[in-house]
């Protein structure tokens, strides 16, 4: 198949990416004072946070700017940083209800893992990465690009680790056109599927590992679903196939191509990085953090807006139709997203 390569505003470098401030976005002083007083009024109900619906938070001021970041997320850089939050005048449970009654303007909470987490922590809980069924959030060490199981994905920096911790984020369609002008046939390779291990968050009946593809276009749109650790993990199935000369050197030009046009930022207290899984993918440098101080807070989101998906994305997926509520991991509980128990109307 000839391919062609991608435009549009989701390609960019990340030396480009660190020349521009269009991709950060300043707090005024108004929505500012609207989000503390709504998070304040969220806590003084004496509520979970988590069952706090879109209508109990109209946000007047904030909302407008919050769907145009949306928008953007989707048809943009895909990539924002939101700026500004006085982390001084505030506690962590009020960055978290912050964080809550914004992610409710944006789209709808998944499911974060088999413990059905839909506000969760980023922190060292001192779990080893690369064990049957770790979670990268839960170590220290450095992650590897990839993505999270939803469109887009919140993260709010509540303490910041002593040094390390730094995030490299890099745009997919980029690292697409540089395969395509480098290494077609590696690039081809992509688009076929791969086995993934589920990390042991199978539900009944289901194998330990997926297939997907880890580059894809439909509709005109791309879209890339990737983990390297997680294909790794899978060959230690039996009924999994063991990787081809062929795809090992895809994935060393596909971890090459991404560290050479990867942005590096650091996240500071206050700030809320949102990505779009589509058509970006993230990576963390290690943590320097003896006494384990980093957190983040994480919301894993579906939007409203989003592209359709290929029909073989529904293994990993669900739904795959443009705006349907999408992608988590499917809790033991047995629910995906907050909608199987609070409506968002």
């Amino acid at each position: 198949m000839a391919r062609e390569a991608l435009t549009g505003p989701s390609i960019w470098t990340g030396a480009e990416m660190a020349e521009r401030s269009d991709w950060i976005w300043h707090w005024s002083a108004a929505e500012l004072t609207e989000l503390l007083a709504c998070g304040h009024a969220m806590l003084a109900s004496g509520r979970m946070v988590e069952e706090f619906r879109h209508s109990d938070v109209p946000l007047p001021i904030t909302a407008p700017r919050l769907a145009a970041i949306r928008q953007d997320l989707e048809d943009g850089s895909g990539i924002v940083n939101l700026r500004g939050l006085p982390i001084e005048a505030t506690t962590p449970e009020l960055l978290r209800a912050i964080l809550w009654a914004i992610g409710l303007h944006l789209g709808t909470a998944l499911s974060q893992s088999k413990l059905g987490e839909l506000l969760g922590e980023v922190r060292d809980t001192g779990e080893v990465l690369g064990r049957p069924g770790s979670r990268g959030y839960r170590t220290g060490g450095a992650l590897r690009f990839h993505t999270d199981r939803c469109d887009v994905v919140a993260l709010l920096c509540c303490r910041q680790s002593r040094s390390g911790g730094e995030s490299l984020i890099v745009s997919t369609p980029a690292i697409h056109n540089a395969m395509l002008e480098r290494a077609p046939a590696l690039l081809d390779l992509l688009f076929e599927p791969w086995f993934h291990s589920r990390q042991q968050e199978q539900q009944p009946g289901e194998k330990p590992w997926y297939r997907n593809r880890i580059f894809a276009l439909h509709q005109g749109r791309f879209t890339s679903q990737y983990s390297r650790s997680y294909v790794e993990s899978a060959q230690r199935f039996d009924d999994v196939p063991r990787l081809t000369p062929g795809q090992n050197a895809a994935l060393e030009m596909l971890a090459a191509l991404a560290t050479a046009l990867a942005l590096q930022t650091r996240m500071e207290p206050g700030d809320i990085q949102l990505l779009n899984n589509h058509i970006t993918y993230h990576a963390r440098t290690e943590l320097l953090d003896p006494e384990r101080q980093r957190l983040l807070y994480r919301l894993w989101l579906s939007l409203p807006n989003n592209r359709a998906l290929p029909a073989d994305f529904e293994e990993l997926w669900g739904p795959v139709e443009a705006g349907a509520v999408r992608g988590g991991v499917v809790a033991a509980a047995g629910y995906r997203s907050i909608l199987d128990r609070f409506s968002q109307a």
